[in-house]
């Protein structure tokens, strides 16, 4: 079975823009092994290794998230902005991202997953470059787009790539370092931002994206994305390096080909044919998830939680705020860590679950404090209760709805739509950001009460939609995962 037979005419058309790696190519199985493979050797140091480097991606996601938090007075003091521009300067790395997700799809199924890393981090050093060097807002407003174009890339291809090259038994897990990078990242700029100015601060940032650019050139193209070019060799080539030269690869490179071979009869699908349920489901969930993800307000209130804290009472909220970031760090690892111990679904409902019951406590303890005088006791309970029910949100929120839909994402759909419909749900997911960042501040002015009942509702709606739509993708492979919808 030939699964590149309907593009042979045009496959030289279709060789990815930018073919690094190529190291690593291999004529035969029987290719002598040279001195520098021998230290990837063992599949697991291999994915891993590559999982590690493309994770740099993340952290310039999340670095990008957490820097206008700590920068914001100095910022607006130093270039005489006022609340309303540099509110606009926040929210514009979500217009970028935006602008990153709907080319990410085409990006990556044209020039390859590796080559659309490339691409967006250029744009990420650009950016930074220039927020350093702003004088006035056009220079931090254009910087700022530029950053969230790339990470909108990001944000799609690294999930995308990560599924694509793991084994099944651990796709779950390294999978769940997407989100934890993002994590650390936020935590970084936290941390970082209380001790350096902005200036030297954004030219930090720029260096993991000046480390990810060698990098990619270290490790293999997704061999799925290679099958369905039609490149065989370098698919095959691509699988035995993280596999490991010694292991036979011939099964898993058979149903590649067989998923290939299905989907490759036609390349394009027609809008009437979504109505296929192996297209509209996975697509629904997908983009249900990433969407639900941001509706609970995480980014509100990560964003404004020095405001959330200092009406909780709290006196010192840059030092809360990191302990937040540095908590959702930890939750994420134990994230990763589970998921494919308990597997992906349970992770979502433990997760969904923890972040109504916190939301609950927060939305009661603001609606009982204005029933409570100044000065009273109970308002300090009330106060210690509501900081308490923010970590545990974050917490849970960072113990599975954070990680894992964007994991279930890159499992469940199929190949022939993956570029688009990935494109899609990750559109959807920066849209809901954007709208959550714009209102929450609204919101909490309006009723820190209300607001958090209105994100307890959305909570809530995410667990019965994972109860009741997504499948476990636990210990399966891609192939059958996709196969599962038909």
């Amino acid at each position: 079975m030939n699964f590149g037979e309907d593009n042979e005419e045009g496959r030289d058309l279709k060789k990815p823009f930018l073919n690094t790696g190529s190291w690593y190519r291999l004529s035969s199985r029987q290719s002598v092994i040279t001195a520098s493979s021998q230290s990837i050797r063992e599949s697991s140091i291999s994915v891993v290794a590559c999982v590690l480097i493309v994770a740099l991606g993340p952290i310039q996601f999340g670095f990008t998230s957490g820097y206008s938090s700590p920068c914001q007075a100095a910022i607006t003091r130093d270039l005489r902005l006022s609340v309303s521009e540099f509110s606009v300067f926040g929210s514009l790395s979500n217009v970028g991202a935006m602008i990153g997700a709907i080319a990410s799809g085409q990006i990556s199924e044209y020039i390859g997953r590796k080559g659309s890393l490339m691409i967006a981090a250029i744009p990420n050093i650009l950016g930074w470059l220039a927020i350093s060097f702003a004088k006035d807002c056009s220079f931090l407003y254009m910087g700022r787009l530029l950053e969230g174009f790339g990470v909108g890339v990001i944000s799609y291809t690294v999930p995308v790539y990560i599924s694509e090259i793991a084994p099944q038994n651990k796709r779950g897990s390294l999978g769940s370092v997407n989100q934890l990078c993002v994590t650390i990242g936020i935590m970084l700029a936290y941390l970082l931002g209380l001790f350096i100015e902005w200036r030297p601060l954004a030219v930090i940032g720029i260096l993991p994206c000046l480390c990810l650019i060698p990098g990619l050139f270290f490790i293999p193209e997704s061999p799925r994305w290679l099958a369905k070019m039609g490149m065989t060799e370098d698919c095959e080539a691509s699988l035995q390096v993280l596999r490991g030269f010694d292991t036979d690869i011939s099964s898993e490179v058979n149903e590649i080909k067989r998923s290939v071979a299905s989907g490759s009869k036609r390349t394009a699908i027609r809008f009437v044919e979504l109505k296929r349920k192996k297209y509209w489901f996975p697509l629904t969930i997908g983009i249900g998830l990433l969407g639900l993800q941001q509706l609970s307000g995480i980014n509100g209130v990560l964003f404004y939680s020095s405001v959330i804290f200092q009406d909780a009472g709290v006196s010192s909220t840059s030092i809360a705020t990191f302990g937040l970031g540095a908590i959702q760090v930890v939750a994420t690892g134990i994230s990763t860590w589970l998921a494919d111990q308990a597997g992906r679904r349970v992770l979502l409902i433990v997760s969904s679950s923890g972040m109504t019951a916190s939301l609950v406590t927060v939305a009661i303890s603001f609606y009982l404090k204005g029933f409570v005088p100044d000065g009273s006791d109970m308002l300090a309970i009330l106060g210690i209760v509501s900081v308490i029910g923010v970590v545990g949100f974050g917490a849970s929120f960072s113990l599975g709805v954070g990680s894992i839909p964007w994991v279930v994402m890159s499992e469940i759909l199929p190949m022939n739509i993956k570029g688009l419909a990935g494109s899609t749900a990750t559109l959807a997911n920066w849209f809901v950001a954007w709208l959550v960042t714009m209102t929450a501040n609204l919101l909490l002015h309006w009723s820190a009460a209300g607001t958090f009942t209105i994100y307890t509702l959305v909570s809530a709606f995410t667990l019965a939609f994972v109860y009741f739509w997504v499948p476990e993708t636990k210990g399966r492979t891609l192939e059958e995962i996709q196969w599962s919808f038909r």
